[in-house]
């Protein structure tokens, strides 16, 4: 299987001829809806319909189809006792030989989906920012991590990462699209103070988030209220990240923790415009 941050681009260029399989209809309960896909060649796939016997199913039709060099027929399934499934739903699936026309839409369709990812900013390159940034890439997120400090960039080991140099990381708080996520650690305390206050100043925020113990956040809500004269920002503001209910302070237990609660909020957010949006065009 490809890794999981691979570019469908990548797969496509190793692997000229295979067959893309989308999930067509979903009634009851499913393992994905009609927005899944995935690419099946002789040797691999990229993607997923949700995994299980379905999957199984759907790989090995895809390819008996590329052996036999005929096209393969759509499948309704029925989840449940007969596959060993028990969603109980139903699952309906097509099937396409990659032309050039079929190639082309999948590759814009992908670039959309990937356009459409919340923006989350990890500030600090550190032993958390770099787990953070790890555990993050995993999701559907699209990870940037910023730094003052050209060697933490260069020495962080987490592949496929966008990262940000900047003298002035409170700017890229500034530029950053609406609906993004503000995770602020880096390795000075007044630095993190200045960059989260820029960032509680964003309404349209999806998180924001300061690595720190009860000491660091009452100290930062003394200065919110004394030099940026904002107190009532502090509301927003989720301190210490990844919550309180596990005592371990290792960078991957941080890392696996904060993530789970900012890829919530920020796949939050967005559905919220989603459902926004469709509530005026009606």
């Amino acid at each position: 299987m490809p890794a999981a941050r691979e570019d469908v681009r990548d797969f496509l260029r190793r692997e000229p001829v295979p067959i893309l399989v989308e999930v067509t209809g979903a009634a009851g309960s499913t393992p994905r809806d009609t927005d899944a896909w995935m690419l099946v060649s002789e040797s691999s796939i990229f993607g997923t319909i949700g995994g299980g016997q379905l999957e199984y199913m759907a790989i090995d039709h895809a390819r008996r189809a590329i052996r036999s060099g005929l096209a393969a027929e759509p499948m309704s399934v029925p989840l449940g006792p007969e596959i060993g499934q028990c969603c109980g739903g139903r699952v309906g699936l097509s099937f396409k030989a990659l032309d050039r026309a079929v190639t082309e839409t999948l590759i814009a369709r992908n670039d959309r989906e990937m356009a459409m990812r919340p923006h989350v900013y990890v500030f600090g390159a550190g032993h958390v920012g770099d787990a953070l940034a790890l555990a993050l890439s995993l999701a559907p997120l699209r990870v940037v991590l910023v730094d003052t400090r050209e060697e933490e960039l260069v020495a962080s080991t987490v592949p496929h990462i966008e990262t940000c140099l900047t003298a002035m990381p409170e700017a890229v708080v500034r530029d950053a699209p609406p609906g993004s996520s503000f995770v602020i650690l880096t390795h000075d305390h007044a630095l993190d103070f200045l960059i989260t206050a820029e960032a509680l100043k964003r309404e349209d925020a999806a998180y924001v988030g300061m690595i720190g113990s009860k000491t660091k956040r009452a100290t930062f809500r003394n200065w919110l209220s004394r030099e940026a004269r904002r107190p009532e920002l502090f509301e927003r503001l989720v301190c210490p990240i990844g919550g309180t209910a596990v005592k371990d302070k290792r960078p991957p237990v941080i890392a696996a923790l904060a993530a789970a609660e900012i890829m919530t909020a920020a796949l939050r957010w967005a559905g919220n415009q989603v459902s926004r949006a469709q509530a005026i065009s009606r």
